[in-house]
């Protein structure tokens, strides 16, 4: 391979992004439209609008990814739109903020169903047509630094995106070579949503705590999906991706450094 081009030309290439419909997902799904790809996106509801570049617009399927057989629907969905799948990208997941001594037991199984068993269910659906073709495919696993750092109110989000970061490594080792399968941990990202997470300055206080200044565009979460996937990655397996801007400035060093008051 070592004299061969490489490129980010997805030209021919099929990609399943869940959940993207908006947000994050929906500019990954552009990203990779805007690369030549085919992109089908699922949701549990039907979007006004679907993830679009230029003239090219993604196919959509309705899907809850917690049901097994639902995702394993929207792989054969996309298979047989498209001829075959290169790409899956686990993006769908998410969850409000809860008191761990008082949550219920349902909210905490709806919140580990979607982020750690929903992925791996469309992940296994995927493998079984990706190791079937010549070229194998890529799966990536949207994760957060909650599996790292977890914050008050996070407990079942962050112990089921610990338990993603540990699937996907655990998947890199047992379908390799065909299949590669990688991470990535998002810190903060601005998006539509982003003041009710981060408060109604859009997170620009918040941006104050991250090495690089700012949080997160949508893009930089994207345009790492497009390195991952394609060519000029191929030894990447099993990896865990920072796009978190350096994570967060410790507390104890930014009491240490905040300005005197005047």
């Amino acid at each position: 391979m070592e004299n061969q081009p490489h490129t980010m030309d997805f030209t021919g290439r099929a990609v399943l992004v869940t959940g993207g419909t908006r947000g994050l997902g929906a500019s990954i799904a552009r990203a990779f439209l805007a690369s030549g790809a085919d992109v089908m996106v699922c949701g549990r509801s039907i979007p006004a609008t679907l993830p679009s570049a230029g003239a090219r617009e993604a196919a959509f399927r309705a899907a809850d990814l917690r049901d097994p057989v639902a995702a394993a629907d929207v792989v054969a969905a996309t298979t047989e739109r498209f001829g075959r799948l290169d790409v899956l990208v686990n993006n769908a997941g998410g969850s409000p903020d809860a008191d761990a001594a008082t949550v219920s037991p349902r909210f905490v199984e709806k919140v580990v169903a979607l982020n750690l068993l929903a992925p791996f269910y469309a992940a296994q659906a995927a493998n079984l047509v990706m190791r079937e073709q010549p070229d194998g495919g890529s799966v990536i696993n949207i994760g957060s630094v909650s599996a790292h750092t977890p914050q008050p109110g996070t407990a079942a989000y962050s112990a089921a995106k610990a338990g993603l970061l540990g699937l996907t490594r655990a998947l890199a080792l047992e379908w390799a070579p065909q299949v590669r399968v990688n991470h990535i941990t998002a810190g903060p990202i601005r998006t539509e949503s982003a003041a009710a997470r981060y408060g109604d300055d859009e997170g620009h206080a918040m941006a104050g705590i991250v090495p690089m200044g700012r949080l997160a565009e949508p893009d930089d979460v994207a345009r790492a999906c497009l390195w991952l996937a394609c060519d000029l990655s191929p030894y990447v397996n099993g990896a865990d991706l920072a796009v978190h801007g350096g994570g967060e400035i410790p507390a104890r060093y930014a009491a240490a450094h905040r300005p005197a008051s005047l």
